[in-house]
């Protein structure tokens, strides 16, 4: 396994900590484990700090992963934050993962760091109770 996941449950949502080697297996499969993860918490929102070293993935890896979670999120999560907090990334990348999550039904969000994820999350949250 090319990466570590780190799950803590926090109060109105999972908190999934990321870091290892960027790769499109790398992101497949951890995303894959964090969709477990979620079912089996019943959680309704999840923030990704994902920091995987090196390139970001291309464009049509992106395209298929976004796709193929954001179909399995619906029905499951109500909010994703997203932060990527290698700042070797290219962020216009993420912004297009967030597109095709978004244009397929999924609440996800890109954020510039966990403490404005964690913002945006618990203001949901709470006007959700």
């Amino acid at each position: 396994m090319s990466y570590v996941l780190e799950l803590k449950d926090r109060p109105g949502f999972l908190h999934a900590k990321v870091s290892g080697i960027n790769s499109t297996t790398a992101v497949i499969e951890y995303t894959h484990d964090i969709h477990k993860a979620c079912v089996e918490r019943r959680c309704r929102a999840l923030l990704i700090e994902e920091n995987l070293a090196g390139p970001s993935i291309d464009m049509s890896s992106i395209f298929q992963v976004a796709a193929d979670r954001s179909r399995q999120a619906v029905g499951i999560l109500k909010w994703i934050a997203y932060v990527d907090v290698n700042p070797e990334h290219d962020r216009s990348r993420m912004k297009f993962a967030e597109d095709v999550a978004v244009g397929r039904g999924a609440n996800m969000r890109l954020f510039d760091s966990v403490a404005d994820a964690e913002r945006w999350l618990h203001t949901h949250a709470e006007s959700a109770q």
